[in-house]
């Protein structure tokens, strides 16, 4: 099992848009993919799930991944939080 933290910088927090890109990635990859906030946690497959995490601009999200490749995944998903812009 590996863990990150990652702030959600973009000004209009996760919306649908970058959700539906998110969970998009989050299924191609091996393994599961959790999100969790300090209130919930949730698995990054789930359209439903990653919008009521209700994530606004200055979260810190936790991600988490366990089973295949861990450390990719993470920082797949890391990534694609830090860098969305809209």
């Amino acid at each position: 099992m590996v863990t990150e933290k990652v702030i959600l910088t973009a000004p209009n927090g996760m919306h649908a848009r970058p959700a539906t890109e998110l969970v998009k990635l989050a299924k191609s990859l091996d393994g599961k993919v959790t999100l969790a906030t300090a209130v919930k946690s949730v698995s990054a497959t789930s359209m439903l799930g990653v919008l009521s995490l209700g994530l606004k601009s200055g979260t810190e999200v936790t991600v988490t991944a366990d089973g295949g490749s861990e450390q990719a995944n993470v920082s797949a998903v890391v990534e694609f939080i830090a860098n969305i812009t809209e």
